[in-house]
């Protein structure tokens, strides 16, 4: 290590190194991350404006919105800039400040989606004393666990990469930092930062989705004992939209952060963060919108407001 350069900065290889394809994307990913600014945000003031809109469950679909706006902003801006400047590196610094931030968003993500689930077992499973259980103040804790828990992802995968020394190769074959493409780089054997990494994703992830699976266990249960086949069908609708959003998330987030480290997969690598990192907070709105009639009439509402003014 002495005979070695220290490695201050990392080269971004990005999605792709075509000069003309770059411009494609850089379009592409800046109308994507226009619309998922917009598309949060529209749902979160429709939200706070509509006054039909104030139970626990657009509760915690607002805070989901805002969390994609967060999540979003942690990799798409460095992702932007690199597509059209001639330096695309960044600092040592500047990648474990991104890898921090993603990691506290992203775990803040599944514990409201968590919450989320929670919030529907209680209404399905539980209906008389909903209004009980789930009170303001509850649900102000569990969105404020959920960043608490969050932060303590964060701080344990990022902390032990201060003794973490990097020289020789600083190429990160992937858009952004993320601690799978970033931990090889290491010429220091990071066995601890791999058990870390491997136990808070066991401990957060797989908490967090067996709270949501062990809820809509008892909700599906639940539902399949409903006679009316309209009260199904209604109770499933409210449900689906959810189902899916987690679907999507935890399938492509345990791929990527779960398997061995491989050179085969680098550019599949690429496409499954694309869609836990970016897709995600993008359709994340749309499902929500076009699944719950109650969210389009606020819109329409809102819409409508606006075109008048």
């Amino acid at each position: 290590m002495e005979n070695q350069t220290i490695i201050t900065e990392f080269i971004l290889l990005g999605l792709s190194s075509d000069p003309h394809l770059q411009v494609f994307l850089f379009l592409l990913f800046l109308i994507i991350f226009s619309m998922i600014l917009l598309g949060n945000a529209t749902i979160i003031l429709v939200i706070r404006m509509e006054v039909g809109l104030q139970s626990p469950m657009f509760f915690f679909l607002s805070h989901l919105a805002l969390v994609d706006i967060y999540y979003s902003s942690v990799t798409l801006p460095k992702m932007l800039e690199n597509f059209i400047a001639q330096n695309k590196t960044i600092s040592l610094e500047g990648c474990i400040t991104q890898i921090f931030f993603f990691f506290q968003s992203a775990d803040a993500e599944v514990f409201i989606l968590s919450a989320m689930a929670y919030d529907r077992y209680v209404a399905i499973c539980d209906p008389l004393h909903y209004s009980t259980i789930m009170k303001k103040t509850f649900c102000r804790q569990l969105v404020g666990g959920a960043w608490l828990l969050g932060f303590l992802y964060a701080m344990a995968n990022t902390l032990p990469l201060a003794n973490a020394h990097f020289c020789g190769n600083n190429t990160i074959p992937h858009y952004s930092c993320e601690l799978p493409s970033l931990l090889p780089l290491s010429c220091s054997y990071p066995l601890t930062n791999y058990v870390v990494l491997f136990t808070s994703v066991v401990v957060f992830g797989l908490s967090s989705f067996l709270l949501t699976l062990v809820s809509y266990v008892h909700i599906i249960s639940t539902i399949l004992k409903i006679r009316s086949a309209e009260g199904r069908s209604k109770a499933f609708s409210t449900c689906s939209s959810h189902l899916i959003v987690v679907g999507l998330f935890y399938s492509a987030a345990f791929f990527r952060y779960m398997k061995p480290n491989s050179e085969s997969f680098i550019e599949l690598d690429k496409v499954v963060s694309i869609q836990y990192s970016i897709l995600t907070p993008l359709f994340n709105p749309i499902i929500y919108s076009l699944k719950n009639n109650d969210i389009k009439t606020a819109l329409r509402k809102f819409f409508g407001n606006l075109r008048f003014f």
